[in-house]
């Protein structure tokens, strides 16, 4: 089959793979372009383009495709029979969704219509969902709203992380495409029940709330690692960053935790929340990598008592 492949991250790399590697004609990869990146700020290729390029694929990375009348010739020439889109990060005008002969099949990291939107792996661990899953959509003009081709799920447990979640969702997403291109199953309608939005996430998104729940908080630090990450802050603003923790299930001897949210509870990194306790397993102090706990607190040590994320130090 001749198609059209669009995507940008990590996410996408798996499916532009299968495709290829199950014999379709690629006709052009679209991707973002080329960020600065790295300290140097050079620019570095997206993912995708890299795959691509690898494949001996043509890449094409326009910058907008709002009222782009030659990128939209281009695409309506490529005679596509699909497009295959995965996480691409471009809106695409319906003059471009009209012109494959199947139209443009999107690859979405969620059992829609639950996680719309641009962040639905970290959503749904956010939310404490205990599954996420793959959806195969027939795109349109509203955001993630078309009929769904094909769906399947996955769980999720108290120790998944984005890192793990994605990477199962992307090569389950690669799978599925094929799977749809070659059955070409009957689209059916969204439920009109059960829609929610995963929104865009910024790097504040990351920073912990000691006032929650020590699950909540466990569940942001799997959601949130390694993008935007999570991170709290000393007395004296310096930032540390969390790369994991664990929940304590019986800190204090078994005594309940009553300390002040943020309390650093013991030797051993042990945190007070709003309901229980979490211990910090791996983070990073400024200008150094991240490291185990042990070795953290080699360099840093951080005694029983202190206070963590409040900018208020005297405040107990």
């Amino acid at each position: 089959m001749r198609l059209v492949f669009m995507g940008t991250p990590d996410f996408a790399v798996p499916a532009l793979r299968a495709l290829h590697n199950a014999g379709h004609d690629i006709a052009a990869v679209y991707s973002q372009p080329p960020r600065p990146a790295g300290r140097g700020k050079a620019l570095r290729a997206s993912p995708v383009q890299q795959a691509a390029e690898a494949l001996g694929l043509p890449v094409r990375h326009p910058v907008s495709l709002r009222r782009n009348q030659e990128e939209w010739d281009a695409f309506a020439a490529l005679e596509a029979d699909a497009a295959i889109v995965a996480a691409y990060g471009l809106i695409l005008p319906q003059t471009m969704l009209d012109a494959p002969r199947r139209g443009c099949l999107n690859i979405h990291a969620s059992l829609l219509p639950r996680w719309r939107g641009a962040s639905p792996i970290q959503s749904a661990i956010l939310a404490g969902d205990t599954q996420s899953g793959v959806t195969i959509m027939q795109m349109e003009a509203g955001l993630d709203t078309g009929p769904m081709l094909l769906s399947h799920a996955v769980p999720i447990t108290p120790h998944t992380t984005a890192s793990t979640l994605h990477d199962t969702l992307a090569e389950l997403g690669g799978a599925m495409i094929l799977r749809v291109l070659a059955e070409n199953p009957a689209p059916r309608p969204q439920p009109e029940a059960g829609v929610t939005y995963a929104p865009r996430l910024t790097r504040d998104d990351g920073r912990i709330d000691w006032t929650e729940t020590a699950q909540a908080v466990d569940r942001r630090v799997r959601a949130l690692t390694p993008w935007p990450g999570t991170f709290t802050t000393l007395d004296d603003g310096t930032v540390l960053k969390i790369g994991a923790v664990e929940l304590v299930d019986a800190p204090l001897d078994n005594r309940p935790v009553t300390a002040l949210p943020g309390r650093v509870l013991d030797t051993r990194l042990t945190i007070a929340c709003q309901d229980g306790a979490i211990r910090l397993t791996r983070l990073q102090r400024p200008g150094r990598g991240m490291m185990e706990a042990a070795d953290f607190l080699r360099g840093q040590p951080l005694p029983p008592g202190t206070l963590l994320g409040n900018p208020h130090p005297d405040h107990d």
